[in-house]
């Protein structure tokens, strides 16, 4: 079966840099009481590993292999551990209530498993347990500076609003933000930032 995402993290550079995502940076304070946290569709694990050096036990969900090869290269080279999982997010089932808190940073699915997959992140954190996310959203087509060239593997702020309001909603951003990550992220785009308490 082809991995679009396996071949992507194919080459010895961190094409998504290797700093963490800004919108985790910034909002960290709100993880630190997450003894543990899973990062779903990590990638190449900048944000994996950034908050294994802030003192959490992270575990890093991947469709790619080569992107968890690569996670666990970034952990060993900052003297930390990241458990990493080869897990398709949309097929595979994933623990329920098991960690103190999740993050998903630009996980790009269709519109069709986006809500499950929302679903799958909400679950597997234990009651109480924090949530954070940054998506592109649909404006994200006209800056061209990242992620997906359709609109259907691009994010509805109306339908995330939709899946958060059951829970206690403390951060909705819906607007422009400058990414500077790696090649294939930068300059200013359009996101949705999500942070939620279950």
């Amino acid at each position: 079966m082809e991995n679009p995402w396996h071949e992507r993290f194919g080459s010895s550079k961190y094409v998504y840099g290797e700093e963490p995502n800004s919108f985790i940076k910034e909002k960290a304070d709100r993880l630190e009481n997450a003894k543990t946290i899973v990062a779903f569709a990590e990638g190449e694990g900048r944000n994996a590993v950034y908050l294994a050096k802030k003192g959490h036990q992270v575990t890093a969900y991947d469709y790619a292999l080569n992107g968890l090869k690569k996670t666990e290269a970034l952990a060993e080279r900052f003297g930390v551990h990241v458990n990493t999982k080869q897990k398709d997010l949309i097929k595979d089932p994933v623990p329920i209530e098991t960690f103190d808190a999740a993050i998903m940073v630009f996980g790009h699915f269709s519109k069709g498993v986006q809500k499950a997959v929302f679903d799958k992140l909400f679950g597997a954190v234990k009651p109480g347990g924090i949530i954070m996310m940054e998506v592109y959203s649909e404006a994200q087509l006209k800056y061209g500076t990242g992620g997906p060239k359709t609109t259907d593997m691009l994010y509805d702020p109306a339908d995330l609003l939709q899946w958060v309001k059951e829970y206690e909603v403390l951060h909705f951003f819906y607007g422009e933000q400058e990414r500077v990550e790696g090649e294939l992220h930068t300059g200013v785009g359009h996101v949705i930032q999500v942070i939620v308490k279950k």
